[in-house]
């Protein structure tokens, strides 16, 4: 009996030190807006395969830059569905890798609690210093947010009060921090579980704004890299899509 468990136990130990083995780490670029929900699914990622997931946070954009720059990155989670695309036909990705993880949701929020009306007509009563957007030319947010202020008709209403954030991150900060009275981010910064955790919110319909379709690839760094593999299938299971709808994304 004895050697039986003593047998049963190296069985184990031999186990655990081959998934330790064959355990990686992989190099992520992920849009900013989605940093809450990659943080938690990197804990259950980690948990279940072994993997460690190191993440990068910024726009899309300047990560499309660095990516054409060398920079060591193995999987990108994009803000967008064009940068990926473009990504691909240039020759930087592995083929076939590219897939949609998420469709991003824009709010219009405020810090204050009733300070942003349900169907933002605080934006037309001109009654604030500063509306913060993220970049336009670099986040898809924000060239989002551009587009709601056109359909409003308030594009050269507002120009003089706006606020821009290097990335969706920035620009949340802008209004958490009381320099900007009010602001475009994404749902997910300021949703969770069903509701929004501070402050007012208009949630703005989808049809003000193109798709905000979040794209993931494989880059060419991560071709040889099982744990690269492993994160995209892992972001296409349920347990990852319960993260993700979480925080206000749709699949």
């Amino acid at each position: 009996m004895r050697h039986l468990l003593a047998r049963a136990l190296t069985f184990q130990v031999t186990c655990c030190s081959l998934a330790t083995a064959f355990a990686g780490e992989v190099q992520v670029a992920v849009a900013a807006n989605f940093s809450a929900p990659i943080q938690a699914i990197a804990k259950d990622f980690e948990k279940d395969t072994g993997h460690k997931l190191v993440a990068a946070y910024g726009a899309t954009g300047q990560f499309y830059t660095q990516i054409k720059n060398g920079a060591p990155f193995e999987v990108f989670l994009s803000a967008d569905d064009t940068t990926p695309a473009k990504l691909e036909r240039e020759g930087e990705s592995v083929p076939g890798s590219r897939f949609t993880y998420a469709i991003g949701t824009l709010v219009l929020w405020s810090a204050r609690d009733g300070y942003v009306d349900a169907k933002g007509d605080v934006l037309k009563t001109g009654q604030y210093k500063h509306l913060s957007i993220a970049n336009p030319k670099t986040a898809p947010y924000g060239q989002a947010a551009t587009q709601v202020l056109e359909k409003l008709g308030l594009t050269k209403t507002v120009a003089p009060k706006l606020v821009e954030g290097q990335n969706i991150t920035q620009a949340l900060q802008f209004v958490s921090s009381g320099n900007a009275e009010l602001g475009f981010v994404a749902l997910s910064q300021v949703y969770k579980d069903g509701k929004i955790t501070s402050g007012s919110a208009w949630i703005v319909p989808t049809e003000m704004h193109e798709p905000i379709r979040q794209e993931a690839l494989i880059l060419k760094k991560g071709q040889a890299n099982p744990a690269a593999k492993a994160l995209v299938d892992y972001l296409k299971g349920p347990k990852a899509a319960e993260v993700i709808k979480s925080y206000g994304y749709q699949l």
